[in-house]
């Protein structure tokens, strides 16, 4: 889970820093305000790829799914490309923890079968 989580976390972080980019030159929003916004996204997202396993650390990244979905009000370009993030933060989650799953479970047969 924590190697399909952090490449969506990569790659939304470069998202982001192209989109205030583009939201500098397209929107009526002050460029400090625009790569305050976009420094704390990034920043965000790298944290978050190193806390992947911890308590908390999946909610926060639908927070932070649901804020790129968000910041489609100054960039509506974003809407769209947030969605798509928010549903490759679910499949990585989804299917992250199937495979964390499967492992776990061939551990377990593995060592029952040294056992026997």
């Amino acid at each position: 889970m924590r190697t399909l989580c952090s490449s969506t976390l990569i790659g939304e972080a470069l998202l982001a820093m192209f989109a205030g980019l583009v939201a500098m030159r397209l929107s009526s929003v002050s460029t400090a305000a625009v790569w305050i916004v976009t420094g704390i996204a990034m920043a965000l997202c790298i944290a978050l790829c190193g806390m992947i396993n911890r308590p908390g650390a999946v909610q926060i990244g639908w927070a932070l799914q649901i804020g790129l979905i968000a910041s489609g009000f100054i960039l509506p370009t974003m809407f769209g490309l947030g969605v798509v993030f928010a549903a490759l933060w679910w499949c990585s989650v989804h299917y992250g923890r199937k495979v964390d799953e499967f492992k776990a479970a061939r551990a377990a047969a593995v060592a029952a079968a040294a056992e026997a």
